[in-house]
């Protein structure tokens, strides 16, 4: 029995701390500006020029606001690559692994993630080149497909998406 009054005392403090917390964490969020969810619409989507690393060779996907208003992207991108009739080759990118975050994209302001794959030296089973790389920008269910001649060797990996 005189365990009943220091446990219910530490429920009610557990309560109190949780609820504080909460009301806190709504205030700090609500101070800051909020930006919508980039859409395929806001963005102009682009592959950039790869970029040798060892055996691996990067490419950056470009995602530029094309609004007049901030918006925000979190989290990987949707890839794959297509042939000439939109097919898809192969399974798409995996993702890295690497942290999330929020990234607030101002007007005209590019962000990027970067695709990954071997080089044919590193590994010689390659997919037949694709016509189109179909990116979904992170949270979004519609994809553009960008013109692209990319060759899959080996890996095929989608980093999320950061800023510069």
């Amino acid at each position: 029995m005189s365990n009943v009054l220091p446990r219910a005392a530490a429920l009610a403090a557990a309560a109190l701390l949780a609820t504080t917390g909460a009301l806190v964490g709504a205030t700090q969020s609500s101070a800051l500006p909020m930006a919508p969810t980039c859409r395929v619409a806001d963005l102009e989507l682009v592959v950039g020029g790869p970029e040798r690393a060892g055996g691996a060779i990067d490419y950056p996907i470009l995602f530029t606001n094309t609004t007049g208003h901030n918006c925000a992207l979190r989290g990987y991108p949707g890839v794959s690559v297509t042939d000439a009739r939109h097919r898809q080759i192969g399974t798409s990118a995996i993702r890295t692994g690497e942290p999330i975050s929020t990234v607030l994209v101002a007007p005209d302001e590019t962000v990027t993630a970067v695709m990954r794959t071997n080089t044919r030296a590193a590994a010689p089973n390659c997919r037949q080149p694709s016509a189109y790389v179909k990116v979904y920008p992170p949270a979004s269910g519609v994809a553009e497909e960008i013109r692209y001649t990319l060759r899959v060797c080996g890996m095929f990996e989608i980093s999320p998406v950061q800023a510069g």
